[in-house]
């Protein structure tokens, strides 16, 4: 008989154990193919949406169509990730303690959750995004074709970025009610979808041109629909980019280049510490 390689034995390791198992029922939910759903209508709805409005007819371009699908993507995806993942990660007692009690370390069990889900909602996702961009290549063509891959990967960064918020927050509840976590669930989306947009204009208008500068950059750093919002843009427009706080980024990094990175950084170590921050919060709880 013949011994296991590396690739199986990869596949046999706790962590993918955890992440195949609860891939499997996120796309057995219903949640998740309410969201794909409700994604995919609305991606071939916007698609349209621009010329209709318009006066015109037919489907828009990939640029027209991933300018229109920024918003949606903000709002959408950080809910749902928000929501699903709280549902999903929150620690109830008996099944907590049955499904902690394996000769597994929490680490490795919530991450390994984390990711299964993530990627059951990034396929959720490319359903709307294929046949959004199957209707507008036949019937556009190609042109725009790039931006419209870059807010693709970017939606699904925010994905993670947003499950690994979500699970901080379950990691947080444990032994409470599920309705207090999803409570905060909700606030943390309207913050950081709303509200600091709101607070940095607000501050900034007070403040002399340089301060206010530094305040709008901080707020598109320290927030993660805010970086994204604004890599889209700069992605699509280049140093064209409309706003105040794609423009003091974009004079801060002296040009487009530098504050992709800067804006990829951010999004990555939002991606990353709130997750890992869960872990160790969930390592340290009493089940």
């Amino acid at each position: 008989m013949s011994e296991k390689g590396p690739l199986w034995l990869f596949f046999e390791t706790p962590f993918v154990l955890c992440a195949r198992q609860e891939l499997v029922l996120a796309v057995r939910s219903r949640w998740t193919q309410v969201f794909a759903t409700v994604f995919a209508a609305l991606s071939l709805a916007v698609s349209v949406s621009g010329y209709v409005l318009s006066g015109g007819h037919g489907v828009q371009d990939f640029s027209r169509t991933t300018a229109s699908l920024v918003q949606l993507v903000l709002l959408l995806v950080p809910l749902a990730a928000l929501l699903m993942g709280v549902l999903t990660l929150i620690p109830e007692r008996g099944a907590a303690e049955l499904l902690f009690s394996q000769p597994v370390s929490r680490r490795t069990i919530l991450l390994g959750r984390v990711t299964g889900l993530w990627v059951a909602l990034v396929a959720a996702q490319l359903i709307g995004f294929g046949a959004a961009g199957l209707v507008v290549y036949s019937n556009a063509g190609d042109a725009g074709l790039s931006g419209y891959a870059l807010l693709v990967m970017g939606s699904a960064l925010l994905t993670a970025v947003f499950l690994g918020l979500a699970a901080l927050v379950a990691a947080g509840s444990a032994g409470r009610r599920r309705t207090r976590a999803l409570s905060l669930a909700l606030v943390v989306w309207f913050v950081t979808a709303i509200l600091v947009d709101l607070v940095a204009l607000g501050v900034a208008s007070l403040l002399p041109s340089g301060a206010a500068s530094r305040v709008l950059i901080v707020s598109v750093l320290a927030n993660p629909s805010g970086a994204m919002r604004t890599g889209a843009f700069l992605a699509l427009e280049g140093t064209a980019a409309f706003g105040s706080a794609s423009l003091a980024l974009l004079r801060f990094t002296h040009g487009p280049a530098g504050a992709g990175l800067l804006i990829a950084l951010s999004l990555l170590v939002w991606a990353v510490v709130p997750a890992l921050l869960a872990a160790r919060r969930l390592s340290r709880t009493d089940l």
